[in-house]
């Protein structure tokens, strides 16, 4: 499935602009409605899956993608654009709220984290060899190439949501009792602050793709062949090291010291990244070879605390609406990123990263403090930890830098 999204991502911009009749305005516009709608159905899907079973959720949202994705084949227009780009937005929000809950229904304790981490390290995997396989359609250049690739994402979802239904089902969770809100994470006050820091520091993931290569052509004087080098180095640490440094992250307090640590690297990442500007081309190489593995560092360190710790403060039996919002924070930060780290970054210079880089550092540091205050709140009950049969290939799909 990864493999097919990582071509479609590759080739859409271009589909969309010389076969579909968009300007890059309406595109953005139409995208940027999209991600609005998206940021709605995060919380309600995650609840229904709760309340009607991870699984039978899953496969249901998964297959509409692969119907959305195929109706991107009838674009020819802006309305049609908007229509399918809002009904894929929507349902790979929520049905990444129900394959979390399904994984937390699967697996228990430790390996949550070391799931996710697995899941994560296959997508690169497979996103890097979609992307590759793109570049033969961008060659070709034509609208039947553009469309094979359309085709191949589409029935990438299909298999992925086959697949999700030959997992073993995870029973829906009993009624909330009477007096607890139906939203009860509106009014988690630690959690609600907690996705709101990982909001600011998941502005991280979309650096490679928006701002570097920016940053390198505009202001260093390295060859462009960094921005290919930088994603490479990106996409090969995570396929080697994610679950690794997953399967260390076993408990909550190494959870709260791997989150204070990704903020001191992407801290040190950023500091990097500015020095970068000017100099020779030989120092610009150098300084962005260091801040490009510092900042997947921190990447893989952001992510496996984030795991850990919003599956285990979650309560049981409302994982997906947990899950749902933290994708709701996720999509929130993806929807601002390129205008806010655009202006931040290229239109300010140097001085940009250094703010960024504080604010990593500052959305990071009271983890610890937000951790202890949701265990104050209520006490986490461990995931259920299925018998060992239930625990093999899971066929979820995320996206390469979903935290």
């Amino acid at each position: 499935m990864s493999a097919g999204n990582g071509a479609f991502v590759t080739c859409s911009a271009i589909y969309f602009t010389r076969v579909g009749g968009l300007t890059p305005t309406a595109m953005g516009l139409g995208l940027t409605i999209a991600g609005a709608i998206g940021l709605l159905v995060g919380v309600p899907v995650g609840h229904l899956a709760d309340r009607r079973g991870p699984q039978r959720v899953a496969v249901l949202l998964v297959a509409l993608n692969g119907v959305a994705a195929s109706g991107y084949l009838l674009v020819r227009g802006f309305p049609v654009f908007v229509l399918m780009a809002c009904l894929f937005t929507a349902a790979q929000r929520g049905s990444r709220a129900a394959q979390q809950a399904l994984i937390a229904g699967l697996v228990g304790g430790e390996e949550v984290v070391r799931t996710q981490a697995m899941v994560r390290s296959v997508n690169n995997a497979g996103m890097a060899v979609g992307a590759g396989g793109a570049s033969i359609a961008l060659q070709v250049g034509t609208t039947t190439a553009f469309s094979t690739v359309i085709i191949v994402n589409a029935l990438g979802f299909f298999a992925s949501a086959a697949m999700l239904a030959t997992l073993p089902p995870v029973p829906p969770a009993p009624d909330s009792p009477p007096d607890e809100p139906r939203w009860a994470v509106f009014r988690d006050g630690p959690f609600v602050v907690f996705t709101a820091l990982g909001a600011v520091v998941a502005l991280h993931s979309v650096l490679l793709q928006i701002v570097l290569p920016l940053w390198i052509t505009t202001y260093t004087r390295a060859s462009t062949a960094m921005v290919t080098v930088l994603f490479v180095l990106n996409t090969v640490s995570v396929v080697l090291f994610q679950v690794r440094v997953g399967s260390r992250v076993t408990t909550m307090p190494r959870a709260v010291r791997a989150s204070r640590w990704s903020g001191v690297v992407l801290c040190g990442a950023c500091g990097l990244f500015a020095l970068s500007a000017g100099g020779s081309p030989v120092v610009s190489t150098v300084l962005l070879l260091v801040a490009g593995a510092l900042h997947v560092g921190g990447e893989l360190l952001v992510s496996a605390a984030s795991w850990h710790i919003t599956f285990g403060l979650a309560p049981t039996g409302k994982q997906g609406q947990y899950q749902g919002f933290v994708m709701t924070g996720y999509g929130t930060a993806m929807m601002l990123a390129p205008t806010l780290l655009t202006f931040l970054l290229i239109e300010w210079g140097s001085p940009g990263w250094f703010v960024l880089g504080g604010a990593f550092l500052l959305a990071t540091l009271p983890t610890g403090a937000v951790v202890a205050w949701a265990e104050r709140t209520r006490r986490p009950q461990p995931l259920p930890r299925p018998s060992r049969s239930q625990v093999h290939a899971t066929g979820m799909t995320h996206d390469r830098n979903e935290t």
